[in-house]
């Protein structure tokens, strides 16, 4: 392919990987979906019963109501970071303090696996911080060749 190639239009699943990009660059992606994983062992765990054979393993507990409570508040916190951006502050912390409850109530963070994942949410939604908005392209001036500033200075963009 030279520079002289036209360019072929985008198809479709590329155009939505490129929209599902931008969203997910504007918002704490990582730690919503961290956060709403973490809920689900800690919901789950509970109620499982596991078979083995003939046998069955029940893990169900006196404080079944209150794990599934932190489950669903933690999937609902970690929806919230995807969808209510400007709340990430509060639902991080809200994120780690109903994990940290989760150890003392819903047999150990759901085997710490819950826990781990919804205090990793937690953490990222509390660091994490909107980027700035990129400058439009520069075509005005004539000596840009359509480029923005940012890209003539080498700068790069995570994500």
């Amino acid at each position: 392919m030279s520079a002289e190639t036209p360019v072929q239009s985008a198809g479709n699943f590329a155009r939505l990987r490129l929209r599902f990009r931008d969203w997910r660059g504007s918002r704490p992606f990582w730690a919503g979906l961290f956060t709403l994983l973490g809920g689900v062992p800690i919901a789950y765990f509970p109620y499982a019963t596991l078979q083995l054979g003939t046998m069955s393993i029940t893990m169900s507990t006196t404080a079944g109501a209150g794990s599934l409570i932190i489950g669903v508040l933690l999937i609902t916190l970690g929806l919230t970071m995807w969808f209510q951006a400007a709340t990430r502050i509060f639902a991080g912390v809200a994120a780690i303090v109903l994990a940290l409850v989760s150890l003392v109530i819903s047999n150990i963070g759901g085997f710490l696996v819950g826990f781990l994942l919804a205090l990793v949410g937690g953490a990222l939604a509390v660091s994490w911080a909107p980027g700035r908005p990129q400058p439009p392209y520069d075509t005005a001036d004539g000596g840009t060749d359509g480029l923005r500033a940012q890209d003539r200075d080498g700068g790069h963009r995570v994500g």
